[in-house]
């Protein structure tokens, strides 16, 4: 695996309050142990989305944040994402482009005489 090939952590609830350490050990190892810069979080077999799972996810994030990297959500319920909203939490989600990259296939173009930025 390289850095631009993520490593995939599936995710199954609900997750005891005793079991988030060991999520975060197993985050931090994928990415200082297996190269990659993301991990992927696959949250669509987590349940119900609730408050632990929002502190679950903010603990990963930290996690992966303090090993260089970061996670992405994969199959998350629309419910997931307004809860994370609501708290002000945001989140890379598999299938959407990132702040301040163009979308795939969309070419930015100058127009002649446009003022450089």
């Amino acid at each position: 695996m390289d850095a631009r090939t993520p490593a995939v952590l599936v995710l199954r609830g609900p997750v005891a309050r005793d079991e988030v350490p060991g999520l975060c050990a197993d985050v931090r190892a994928l990415l200082t142990g297996g190269g990659a810069a993301v991990v992927v979080c696959d949250v669509g077999g987590l349940g119900p989305p609730g408050l632990a799972v929002v502190d679950l996810l903010a603990r990963l994030e930290l996690t992966a944040r303090r090993a260089g990297g970061r996670i992405r959500l994969r199959d998350a319920d629309p419910a997931l994402h307004a809860l994370l909203d609501l708290v002000g939490l945001r989140f890379q989600v598999e299938g959407q482009v990132e702040e301040g990259e163009p979308a795939l296939g969309v070419e930015e173009t100058v127009e002649t005489g446009d003022p450089a930025l």
